[in-house]
Order: C-alpha cells, then structure tokens, then sequence
C-alpha cells in the first residue's frame, strides 16, 4: 500500500501522528485490518517554500522500518506529477531492486520530477540510479 498516516487514520477511524513510530504503528493496524496488504510505503515532503522542498521516503516492510535519506531539491520548477512520480518509481523499483533500493528509487523519482515542467516524469531510471549513487550535483544527463 502506499499512503500516509493521515489516509491510514482516515480509513481507520484512528488518530496515529506523524512520527516514525506513529507511521509504524499505523502501519501495522492497517496490516492488521487488511490483510492482503503486505507492505506499506509513504513519502514525507517537508516545504520549506513553493521552490524548495525536502522530501525523504520511509516504509514498514511488514517486520523492519526502512527510509531513504531526505534529497532537498531547492529549484522546484513544477511539482504537478510528482505524487505519480513516486508511485512509478516505487512499482518499477519493486520489480528490479529490493524493498530498500525500490524506496530510494521512488524517493529520487519523485525528486527528479520536481525540476521538469508539465505532467510527466521525464528521466530514465539510468539517472534515477545516478541521484541514488549521489549525483545530485545539479546537472541531469539528457
């Protein structure tokens, strides 16, 4: 699954907060309750302004707490598909990597698509790889 505390507590009826052991705890209840749902991820956006944003990902694995590391993108140029960036990333992530790998594939996904105009997130995952890897210099490879 893939949704934040504040949906969790919406579907559940519950009042987690947003800390790490909030999202674990929702996590785990909403496991509890939906059974089928083995997994649940989240990505944590922290606007310091329109233009400059931090976000990180974080998940309950169904038995361990994992995150990413926070990427700050300071010259956001459009945040319009960056929910949907993430969630592609996260699915294609899922297929090729582990569940570690996959979060920090979405969270750099998402990262990525914040500096492109318009709907689509236009990246190949060879430069997804690379903002994973640390080059988040500022020049993307086209």
């Amino acid at each position: 699954a893939v949704g934040d505390v504040n949906e969790i507590n919406e579907i559940l009826k519950t009042d987690f907060d947003f800390s790490k052991e909030g999202f674990v705890a929702a996590s785990k209840a909403l496991i509890e309750e939906c059974p089928s749902i083995e997994k649940v991820f989240d990505k944590v956006r922290d606007g310091v302004s329109a233009s400059w944003q931090k976000i990180y990902g974080r998940a309950w694995t169904g038995s361990k707490y994992i995150e990413t590391d926070q990427l700050e993108i300071t010259n956001v140029v459009d945040r319009i598909g960056t929910g949907d960036a993430y969630a592609a990333g996260l699915i294609y992530g899922l297929i090729h990597f582990d569940d570690q790998k996959a979060l920090e594939f979405a969270n750099a996904a998402c990262a990525l698509k914040h500096t492109i105009l318009g709907d689509a997130n236009l990246v190949s995952p060879e430069e997804v790889l690379e903002v994973i890897e640390g080059s988040t210099g500022g020049r993307i490879k086209r």
